[in-house]
């Protein structure tokens, strides 16, 4: 299978303001070179574009293709099941919104300490073991938004997962926050596939500060920078496949194109990635750099997780976008393992007394509340 994935998550919208009126002409005229290029692997879920878009790719994909000529991807959504019968109700909804009679690769969705809870309270777990061994789901997963601790632990409880889908980009890579690096190390470690989401950090890596934009226009003066970002995630190798969530005809044209014949790259073009997320760090908003002597040389009496957050902010302004923010989750996941919240800093300024880089640290606490609370 060729290491691009199409994930219907942004596509092309005929109202900016409406996430159901897709443009499903359009859909179809992406997916059409998608194919023809030789690619197959299609992700989707319960709630992308207000619960539209399996039915999308039900329609532009699933009714128009022989079944053999794509992988179709979906996921359990966890986070809302309220019962048992949530479980099996929205299952079978999923199979008739796709068309299809089994799944290629079925994931739970957003698996993180609370989601874990409710879907083994629920039997989502055991009910998607159950439709694999019938052969309904021919290869079975989760997607994490977690920390490689959490991620261990799933991996150790169940090692029937023979895959897991992670937050991957050059920029998360060595993220106090995301710690993109050390979750792909849990998957090696257990011998997992890796799926890619947010390659390209929903677009902040398609457009890097001018200073990175100048040093890969002197690596490859032909590569744009979502080139770069797609081929740091790809060249990793333990990923299986990386998603595009691909919102216009152009973008899947130049996706296609480079990862078609895709040539993984040099450690030194590793190496010239990860210097440039480093450049990126310092166009950010609080110079954390995290050292970790707040924590580490200071005990916070509140247990608030002060590089960890200060990570989580700075990407999440980088970003510039609140119609999804991974990175509140990643916040809300920390909250959930016990750590204390932004808003509960009471002001005594041990960590300050201890930092390298001199940081406000308390009044930067108040704004990282604001921002993820």
């Amino acid at each position: 299978m060729k290491k691009l994935g199409f994930g219907f998550m942004r596509m092309p919208l005929l109202d900016e303001n409406d996430q159901t009126k897709v443009d499903v002409a359009q859909v179809e005229r992406m997916a059409d070179l998608f194919f023809e290029r030789g690619f197959t692997y299609c992700d989707t879920a319960w709630m992308y574009h207000d619960f539209m878009s399996e039915e999308v790719v039900g329609k532009a994909v699933v009714d128009r293709y022989p079944r053999e000529a794509f992988t179709i991807a979906t996921k359990m959504p966890d986070m809302m099941l309220t019962s048992e019968a949530d479980v099996e109700r929205i299952y079978e909804k999923q199979k008739e919104k796709l068309h299809v009679d089994y799944f290629d690769y079925y994931l739970i969705h957003d698996m993180n300490s609370e989601n874990y809870e409710k879907a083994k309270k629920y039997g989502a777990i055991d009910f998607c073991r159950q439709k694999r061994a019938e052969g309904e789901i021919r290869c079975l997963g989760f997607s994490c938004h977690d920390t490689p601790e959490f991620l261990d632990r799933v991996l150790t409880e169940n090692p029937f997962f023979e895959f897991v889908q992670l937050q991957i980009n050059y920029l998360d890579w060595e993220s106090a926050g995301i710690q993109a690096r050390g979750c792909y190390e849990v998957c090696v470690k257990h011998g997992k596939q890796v799926i890619v989401m947010e390659p390209v950090k929903g677009g902040t890596l398609a457009n890097p500060p001018e200073i990175v934009k100048q040093r890969l226009r002197e690596a490859h003066p032909d590569w744009s920078p979502a080139r770069w970002a797609i081929s740091f995630a790809a060249s990793l190798p333990q990923v299986m496949v990386v998603l595009s969530g691909m919102s216009t005809y152009a973008q899947l044209e130049e996706n296609t194109g480079f990862m078609e014949d895709f040539t993984p790259l040099s450690e030194e073009e590793m190496k010239l990635l990860l210097a440039c997320a480093e450049m990126i760090r310092q166009t950010i908003e609080i110079p954390c750099t995290g050292c970790r002597y707040c924590v580490e040389a200071n005990e916070c009496p509140m247990g608030i997780l002060i590089p960890n957050y200060f990570a989580l902010y700075n990407t999440k302004k980088l970003m510039k976008r609140e119609d999804f923010s991974p990175e509140k989750e990643y916040y809300g996941n920390y909250l959930g393992q016990g750590y204390g919240a932004a808003s509960s800093c009471i002001g005594c300024q041990g960590c300050e007394a201890v930092c390298p880089q001199h940081i406000a640290i308390t009044e930067w606490l108040s704004k990282v509340a604001e921002e993820l609370e």
